[in-house]
């Protein structure tokens, strides 16, 4: 498990392009037959990569419980997961759920016992998971790409129509903090958010995919008056702190999975940056 230290404005006004993205970027976060856990002091959030392929994968065998400080890893957290490989089967001590490619799943707090399993060796899940600290238990639930709630935003004359799709969020389920979605960009668009914004009751997740190898999306941050980028490629995640603004741009149309966790869930609650004063 890598721990990521929560970082300070004014010092990353400084960083050069290596030290942005060994501050927010992870490069490998799956690896076949392995738990890849990334653990940021940012709103206490966990991102998890899971591969499973031969054999049945078990969450707390990954977990360093000293960090924690609990006796099982959702004692005291809720956890989203979203599958972007093969079939996939996730147990846990009292239910079995059965996961199709981007379908998602919430695990409330208290579960245990979480194993991961691909149901095809030949095309093996890829399980991204986002864990926040919760205070109250809600039902886990399956959430299908059906399920999901679908937002239409933008135009192809500001090239940045996408399809925004909810799968942890009020409008769908009760979680206590965590919320999760995948956006999609629409053939011919390749921002994902413009004009850019920041929120600072809440920190942000983005895990990129559905990237060519050929292709690669400038995932700008930084403070409105300081943008920074960080060139991101497939399955690349990047961790967006509260008083960074968010905001991609591919080389060509691409997809990423957000998890945001803070003071509240309201997907809306955005503070948008005058196109005249960023910099």
């Amino acid at each position: 498990m890598f721990i990521n230290y929560n970082s300070n404005p004014v010092d990353a006004k400084a960083y050069d392009s290596q030290r942005l993205r060994e501050e927010f970027l992870t490069e490998e976060l799956f690896t076949a037959d392995n738990i890849n856990m990334i653990y940021s002091h940012i709103d206490r959030v966990v991102a998890i990569g899971v591969s499973p392929t031969t054999a049945p994968l078990k969450l707390d065998d990954y977990v360093d419980q000293k960090a924690f400080g609990t006796d099982y890893f959702l004692q005291r957290r809720e956890l989203g997961i979203v599958n972007l490989g093969g079939k996939a089967e996730v147990r846990s001590k009292d239910q079995t759920y059965h996961l199709e490619n981007l379908d998602a799943l919430y695990l409330g707090m208290g579960e245990q016992e979480i194993e991961f399993t691909s149901l095809d060796t030949n095309e093996p899940a890829i399980l991204y998971c986002l864990s926040a600290p919760a205070h109250h238990t809600f039902p886990s639930r399956l959430i299908t790409q059906e399920q999901a709630k679908q937002v239409e935003l933008g135009s192809l004359d500001n090239a940045n129509a996408r399809v925004i799709n909810q799968y942890l969020h009020p409008d769908v389920l009760p979680t206590c903090q965590l919320c999760m979605g995948i956006t999609h960009l629409q053939p011919g668009s390749v921002w994902n958010t413009m004009p850019a914004h920041t929120h600072e009751r809440r920190m942000e997740v983005y895990l990129y995919f559905n990237i060519k190898p050929s292709q690669v999306v400038f995932h700008f941050m930084g403070e409105p008056s300081e943008t920074r980028h960080i060139v991101v490629r497939d399955k690349q995640l990047v961790l967006s702190p509260s008083w960074s603004i968010h905001s991609g741009c591919g080389t060509q149309n691409y997809s990423f999975i957000w998890g945001m966790l803070g003071e509240n869930q309201t997907f809306d609650d955005m503070d948008f940056i005058d196109m005249n004063s960023i910099r």
